[in-house]
């Protein structure tokens, strides 16, 4: 959910909430005032009974009135208690309609009498009404007025944050552009705009100096591997050596044709990684399969591998060189991670390369099939080539994926 989103969403129900409470505690207080108004105006009309009858010294004449009616009744003595109260004032026969009346007393000649003067509250009920209609309008009024506001106010507030966060969603570490400052007044956008430009500068440093190291070490270490071929040779020529000794020398060309593998494919990555292999052309793919598969047959035969070709046409346009190193390392690694009499499948369509294997029966981690120098235990290669195939893929435009499907290792690029 957006934050902007939630505010709203917060922002509206406590306002809702608010009015609510408030406009019962409003309507509570203006029916209270009224009211009041109301019991003023009985205990006057009681107090004119009371003159009356104390000029007169008997009761008054009952007159009917439109918005009042007085009664009085004989009672037994001191049997009253004076109280106002809610009841309803007959209009007619058979209407009624909300009043208010007052219940009094009076001694007139010795005889005890029941006071009920009571008023219509008509009037004041509609009074009520337009007052809480008003209070209503005026509230769904500054709830539509607050809910605009925010959405325009804020959206603007808010748009140097989604230009910081535009920014940094397209900011590449191989590439110069800098995260360029937002105009904003807005301290706290001020300070992510210059934490973002600082984080991105530290980071494009620290992989510049990473970059640099591999390279140098790549390019240094080339120099004593081939002194140790070299020397290796040498030695191998000038002198006759025991089995234990020809073991030891075979141990040690392993070693180095591992290492010299390791500093090449380093090389390539950090090539891949920085575009330097720019050359591009069209390929047929299904062409360069083809070959290739003819050029692996010898390897095919030796592992007793059965490898089934499905091929349409499918041209590309990328580095032949990178192309073929990245349906090689598939092929190869279909071989080496395949076991005798197994089965290799291989598939072009005009979007996808699908290349299939049996193997292990477990499924590859999906969190390390592409990770560096991951490698399974058996395994003699260097843990590059899945990096080096991501790598490729990612420079132009492709995807590689991972599937483990009826005891197949499946890996596909889709153009």
């Amino acid at each position: 959910m957006k934050l902007l989103t939630l505010y709203n969403r917060v922002n509206i129900i406590t306002t809702v909430v608010v009015m609510v409470i408030t406009g019962i505690i409003y309507y509570q207080a203006i029916s209270w005032i009224l009211n009041d108004q109301n019991d003023k105006a009985l205990k006057v009309e009681e107090d004119e009974v009371f003159d009356y009858v104390k000029l007169n010294h008997q009761l008054p004449q009952v007159f009917e009135s439109k918005d009042q009616q007085i009664t009085f009744s004989e009672a037994k003595p001191n049997s009253i208690t004076r109280e106002f109260i809610n009841t309803d004032y007959r209009r007619d026969k058979n209407e009624y309609e909300s009043g208010r009346g007052l219940i009094s007393s009076i001694t007139v000649n010795g005889k005890y009498y029941k006071i009920l003067i009571v008023e219509s509250k008509v009037e004041t009920e509609d009074l009520i009404q337009i007052i809480f209609g008003i209070t209503i309008g005026v509230i769904l009024l500054l709830m539509l007025v607050l809910l605009i506001a925010n959405r325009l106010i804020l959206n603007r507030l808010w748009q140097p944050f989604y230009s910081i966060l535009r920014e940094i969603k397209l900011f590449n570490i191989t590439d110069s552009r800098e995260i360029p400052q937002t105009t904003t007044r807005i301290t706290e956008f001020v300070e992510l705009n210059q934490a973002a430009a600082a984080m991105t500068t530290k980071a494009k440093y620290d992989y510049k100096e990473l970059k640099t190291f591999t390279e140098n070490a790549s390019h240094e270490l080339l120099t004593p591997i081939a002194v140790i071929n070299s020397k290796l040779d040498t030695l191998i020529q000038s002198e006759n050596f025991n089995d234990r000794q020809s073991k030891l020398l075979n141990d040690l060309y392993s070693a180095v044709a591992r290492l010299s593998r390791l500093n090449q494919s380093l090389l390539l990555l950090v090539k891949i990684e920085n575009r330097l292999l720019t050359d591009q052309q069209n390929i047929n793919l299904r062409l360069l399969i083809e070959e290739m598969v003819l050029q692996l047959e010898d390897i095919f035969s030796d592992k007793q591998i059965t490898v089934t070709v499905e091929l349409e046409d499918k041209e590309v346009l990328a580095s032949r060189y990178l192309i073929e190193i990245l349906l090689s390392n598939l092929v190869i690694n279909a071989v080496r991670h395949n076991h005798a009499n197994g089965n290799i499948i291989i598939k072009l369509t005009a979007h996808n390369f699908f290349i299939k294997n049996t193997g292990d029966s477990k499924p590859l981690p999906d969190d390390k099939i592409f990770t560096r120098f991951h490698k399974s235990s058996n395994s003699d290669g260097s843990g590059l080539g899945l990096t080096i195939s991501k790598q490729i893929c990612e420079n132009f435009d492709f995807s590689l994926s991972y599937q483990y499907q009826a005891h197949y290792h499946t890996f596909i690029v889709t153009f």
